[in-house]
């Protein structure tokens, strides 16, 4: 069998190798040197070979890989009769894996092109520790655990039996929904459960307004950039996280530090909005505050919910 070569544009159109097309989005006409591996090294497109019946083998440098070519090669493997696919990627130097199946394979090639978060920096907020998501299922009573998997499961599609689970595992209260459309950017509340009375009237008034409107707003500037950043990666993120947060629902608008776990997750819609969630569990509330370095590890699991 001869291998059958296609290649992924930046803009996500397949064109074939020495093709008219190809070298026209090449921008040249005449190459005098590998234009395939150019191509894919250093203007983002992505090869996708049939070897034989049983393998396919995709090439690609993450670091340039746009969003329509990653998604025009996840459609083609959805439809691709093999079952073994052989992703050889460029980090500092070549690499490759073996991935046996095509939910695997989509999932790791999102992963690989996901986009590298930088977490904005705040002295009143700080990213703790950064946990692999995969973790999460190691932990078989882990509340945060259901949805992640629902999330699997679905490939990230969001549908009302969401809200169903969120419900069943106690974690709707702590639940805050956000929408992100590709052309605004700008995450929007999409629905704040009651177990965030901290924010005070806020938590009804909010629904539909930017996240960055929070009356905190130091906090809402902060925490609108990691919306921003898991809907445009399509990758899920788990981290420990501390926080000086102002009550509105007290007076006196005091800042109270607490530390909490939080899962944040993208979903597909039925239109171009990316739904995130973000579920959280209380860690602790009882250290100093001082500096980032200062803060304290506590192994205490309050539900974060019992004490808004």
């Amino acid at each position: 069998m001869k291998p059958l070569t296609m290649l992924a544009t930046p803009d996500g159109k397949w064109v074939f190798p020495n093709s008219a097309e190809f070298f026209a989005a090449l921008g040249d006409s005449d190459p005098d040197y590998d234009a395939i591996a150019f191509a894919v090294k250093n203007l983002g497109f992505v090869k996708f070979q049939v070897l034989e019946q049983s393998i396919t083998e995709i090439d690609l440098h993450p670091h340039t890989v746009e969003l329509p070519a990653l998604l025009a090669v996840q459609q083609q493997i959805l439809t691709s009769p093999t079952r073994l696919f052989l992703i050889k990627y460029f980090d500092s130097e070549w690499r490759s894996e073996i991935s046996s199946t095509v939910e695997h394979t989509i999932e790791r090639l999102s992963e690989l092109c996901a986009p590298v978060c930088t977490p904005p920096t705040n002295d009143k907020f700080v990213v703790v520790e950064v946990k692999d998501f995969s973790d999460l299922f190691d932990h078989e009573y882990s509340q945060l655990r259901p949805l992640g998997q629902k999330w699997r499961a679905s490939f990230g599609h969001f549908d009302p039996s969401v809200i169903s689970l969120a419900l069943r595992q106690d974690l709707l209260s702590r639940m805050v929904i956000v929408g992100v459309k590709p052309r605004e950017q700008e995450p929007r509340w999409r629905f704040i459960g009651d177990g965030h009375k901290w924010m005070g009237d806020y938590q009804i008034e909010g629904v539909g307004q930017p996240v960055a409107t929070m009356p905190d707003q130091e906090y809402g500037g902060w925490v609108a950039e990691f919306y921003k950043s898991v809907a445009a990666s399509g990758q899920p993120r788990l981290d420990v996280t501390t926080a000086l947060l102002r009550y509105e629902d007290d007076p006196s608008r005091p800042r109270r530090p607490i530390r909490y776990e939080r899962l944040m997750l993208p979903w597909k819609t039925p239109s171009d909005e990316i739904f995130v969630t973000l579920c959280s569990r209380l860690v602790s509330t009882e250290f100093e505050w001082d500096s980032p370095a200062s803060i304290p590890t506590s192994s205490a699991s309050m539900n974060l919910a019992k004490s808004s």
